[in-house]
């Protein structure tokens, strides 16, 4: 039996069919993963997400396993080293929000108790379920990215437009944008209907 998924995901190579089957739209609540994709979507903005995915190991080492705390001690000096490493995209502005947007993560963390409590009261603590048919109905933003995004702003961050911000959302699970006819829509609803 063929396996379907969401348009964006067919035809692909093996880690981004890998990537929307095991993650994308899984509800995220761990910080490092939550700190992973702001630095990951950052990096995106005006690429392609294949782009990005081929380089997650060499995001990885450079932003080290993606810990905000040593993240944001990096200094001059890491950021020019960064910007000479092939396994990231070299963007000077992109490696220096990610360091700022680091800083701002902890400020945040410690006002909310963590990332997660503070990311999910944009959806009220539950994964918004849509229910898109195809790919056509899936916006750019939506409120909640545009109320998000507007806030992580306000507290410093960078490379957080809202069209980013609900990148966010969707890879995160705070929303379910599989479209209906993708094998995946109806296991995250199943998952959802058990919490």
């Amino acid at each position: 039996m063929k396996i379907i998924r969401c348009q964006w995901a067919r035809d692909t190579f093996p880690a981004y069919e890998r990537y929307h089957d095991e993650e994308w739209g899984v509800p995220v609540h761990d910080d490092r993963v939550h700190f992973e994709f702001l630095i990951l979507e950052g990096a995106q903005a005006g690429l392609s997400w294949a782009t990005i995915l081929k380089r997650r190991a060499g995001y990885r080492e450079a932003f080290a396993g993606f810990d905000p705390r040593r993240v944001a001690r990096y200094g001059a000096d890491k950021v020019e080293r960064l910007l000479q490493f092939d396994g990231i995209v070299r963007n000077r502005l992109k490696v220096e929000s990610a360091v700022s947007n680091a800083r701002a993560f902890l400020v945040v963390q410690k006002e909310f108790g963590s990332f997660d409590d503070y990311i999910w009261g944009f959806v009220g603590g539950r994964t918004l379920l849509n229910r898109r048919r195809t790919l056509k109905q899936v916006p750019a933003t939506t409120p909640e990215s545009d109320r998000l995004s507007r806030d992580l702003k306000r507290r410093g961050f960078r490379f957080v437009g809202s069209t980013v911000m609900y990148a966010h959302m969707q890879a995160c699970g705070l929303v379910n944008d599989h479209t209906t006819d993708c094998f995946r829509y109806g296991e995250i609803v199943r998952e959802h209907r058990q919490t």
